[in-house]
């Protein structure tokens, strides 16, 4: 643990850090995918229970968890939400770790079971010293990946019935050494949206391809039109990325297929460009196959939004971070990644901020030899501590 890691002031106390060492360890040994995490919601409950919380509400936004943490100072109406997402990924462990999953084809492999366990670390000691005003909302949210759990919370009521006004999140980044932050006060994740499109054709033998028309031939030469989107339609200073990430047809050697089916992802920092590439995947694919005589069946989803944080609201948690491990270990104008992150729903919604954390020079997030580093869990919990209490007096 860094030395200069405090929690309002304190060296974080030991016991608590091996609480939610012990936590994070179950949570990795039981994952849940999406909105199916009632094991890993009842625990987060009866803990919160626990802890003493002035409220804890289950089933928001299906299976989400939320506890209120009312200070013990001087008056203050201000509402603060932290948020915590709870599910796992679709992955097969291979960590050999003696908590490693126990849910075959399963696994914490973006560390939620991390960002839990700092959650309820921060929430065990708030509700214990209530040396804050105002109130604190612990945010358990599930169906981060890929569910968009955090609208569904919101369609619940999430804000409205908790009084919410401002928000936070924060997520692990390997790559990052353990005892530092980053964030910006702009845009820090990129929109997600994903694309299937069906060429179809005539299919035929492939010994007389004349009499056929090829949705094999067609698509490549869609993929190859797609990547121009990038290289031709979009300002080279609004970064985008289009994948093409899957290609199925066909299953005999002398067969030429009737139909060809692309899967992809276009991810965008900006609306206008968002809008652009949606236009030219629609455009291209559907004239490219006309050309050769085929038609296309397009089912283009959008996905989660930019991830952008306020401004002020970056700066009260860069101040926050800044106090926990020195300002100097605190990047405060990252440039913006390609991933995405259903937190930007909440941002949408409320002013807020959203911060990445160390996780140490480990294997990437979705990989599965990923494991989240218990060192940050003493730096996560002080980061939430220290911004309540400075920032909710």
């Amino acid at each position: 643990m860094p030395p200069q890691a405090r929690i309002a002031g304190m060296t974080p106390d030991k016991e608590l850090i091996t609480a939610a060492t012990a936590w994070r360890h179950e949570f990795h040994r039981y994952p849940e995918l999406l909105f199916d995490v009632d094991r890993t919601a009842a625990r987060v409950a009866d803990l919160l229970r626990s802890f003493g919380c002035d409220e804890v509400a289950t089933g928001i936004g299906r299976s989400g968890v939320v506890a209120v943490i009312r200070g013990g100072t001087a008056p203050s109406s201000r509402t603060i939400g932290i948020r915590a997402d709870m599910d796992a990924l679709p992955i097969l462990e291979a960590t050999g770790l003696p908590y490693a999953s126990a849910a075959h084809g399963q696994m914490h492999a973006c560390g939620h079971d991390g960002h839990m366990a700092i959650l309820l670390g921060a929430v065990r000691y708030l509700a214990a010293a209530r040396a804050f005003s105002g109130t604190v909302v612990a945010i358990f949210q599930p169906a981060e990946e890929g569910g968009g759990g955090a609208k569904v919370m919101l369609e619940d009521g999430l804000f409205e019935r908790f009084g919410i006004e401002e928000v936070y999140a924060l997520h692990n980044m390997p790559g990052m050494e353990v005892g530092t932050f980053a964030l910006s006060g702009d845009v820090m994740l990129a929109a997600s949206d994903r694309f299937d499109i069906k060429v179809l054709g005539k299919g035929g033998h492939a010994a007389r391809p004349h009499e056929t028309i090829d949705p094999i031939m067609i698509a490549n030469h869609v993929v190859s039109a797609l990547q121009t989107i990038v290289a031709r339609s979009v300002d080279p200073n609004d970064p985008v990325v289009l994948s093409v990430t899957s290609i199925h047809a066909g299953e005999a050697y002398n067969v030429i297929p009737s139909e060809v089916v692309l899967k992809g992802t276009a991810r965008t920092l900006s609306e206008t460009s968002r809008d652009k590439v949606e236009s030219r995947v629609r455009a291209i694919a559907n004239y490219v196959a006309k050309a050769f005589g085929a038609e296309v069946e397009l089912d283009y989803r959008i996905g989660y939004p930019p991830t952008v944080n306020h401004p002020v609201q970056a700066r009260i948690l860069g101040d926050a971070a800044a106090r926990v491990v020195g300002d100097a270990a605190v990047q405060r104008d990252m440039a913006p990644i390609m991933a995405a992150e259903d937190f930007s729903y909440m941002l949408k919604a409320r002013p807020g901020a959203f911060i990445f954390m160390g996780n140490g020079m480990t294997v990437p997030l979705h990989h599965p030899e990923y494991d989240f580093n218990d060192r940050a869990l003493p730096l996560g919990i002080a980061l939430w501590v220290d911004l309540v209490t400075r920032e909710q007096n």
